[in-house]
């Protein structure tokens, strides 16, 4: 591909970033959200995700350290659960304490969840993060940029940085971090992973084919991939979903005052059938 074609996809994407921006959340995904909405009220009653609970097998992450006092001990029998609020209090914790590498493990066990087995994906991946010499230094610019920038950046100064460690999971150590400070800006960073993207993606496509913009779907595959998304494309998917739960607001659909979060935990879950 040639610089041309390459300015000229950016310009397809650019333009289909706008109409999703001014159209929002179709029609079925409204109404998709708004029967989860229903099934969950009473668990979310606050209107943030806090109650979102995941199960974990402690002895599974024996390897680990350092480990979170908010997990249950590496050394106790069968599952425990720990939820988004406990996650995000934990975090709070290490941050105070400048702990970057036990703040990332309670983000990282809590997204892994049951699917970390011994010496799969999930430990053993996390203890080469863990093993990485500028681990801190990594974290700690992150935690600053988020802080002193925004979000966007924050994702750029993590994004590539550590073997391993990519968007989907580093998205969730910003999205936490970004409860236990201020950050520079009112979008507060939020989980993007590859489910999250696919959705993203299946909203794109039909934009794009409605618009003229990308009638084949090419753009919305390109932009919406399965994982590396840019920096620009977390800033777009932020600005999207912020929008999008004011929207649901809005229209009745959920609550005023639910938030960008919950709107992305209720997205990892529910899925809905396209128009056309």
């Amino acid at each position: 591909m040639n610089d041309q074609d390459g300015q000229d996809r950016q310009a397809r994407a650019d333009a289909v970033d706008r109409e999703m921006a001014a159209r929002l959340l179709p029609a079925a995904a409204v109404g998709a959200l708004g029967c989860w909405w229903e099934a969950n009220a009473s668990a979310y009653a606050d209107g943030t995700p806090g109650a979102h609970t995941v199960r974990y097998t402690p002895g599974r992450w024996a390897q680990v350290s350092p480990w979170p006092a908010a997990l249950a001990p590496v050394g106790a029998g069968g599952d425990a659960a720990v939820s988004r609020a406990e996650v995000a209090a934990a975090v709070a914790d290490a941050l105070q304490r400048e702990a970057f590498r036990e703040a990332l493990v309670a983000t990282y066990v809590w997204g892994k969840g049951k699917r970390g087995t011994p010496g799969g994906s999930g430990p053993a991946t996390l203890h080469k993060i863990l093993a990485f010499d500028g681990l801190d230094a990594v974290l700690a610019a992150a935690v600053t940029a988020l802080r002193e920038h925004g979000a966007p950046e924050a994702y750029a100064a993590l994004q590539g940085q550590v073997s391993g460690l990519g968007p989907a999971f580093f998205s969730k150590f910003l999205y936490f971090t970004g409860l236990a400070l201020e950050p520079a800006s009112a979008v507060r960073p939020l989980i993007l992973d590859q489910v999250l993207a696919r959705r993203m993606r299946q909203m794109a496509a039909v934009v794009g084919r409605q618009s003229g913009h990308d009638p084949d779907g090419s753009i919305a595959a390109w932009v919406w991939s399965d994982g590396n998304w840019t920096p620009h494309r977390y800033q777009v998917y932020l600005s999207f979903l912020h929008a999008a739960a004011d929207q649901l607001a809005a229209e009745d659909t959920w609550p005023a005052g639910a938030t960008a979060d919950l709107l992305e935990c209720a997205l990892f879950t529910t899925s809905w059938e396209t128009s056309e």
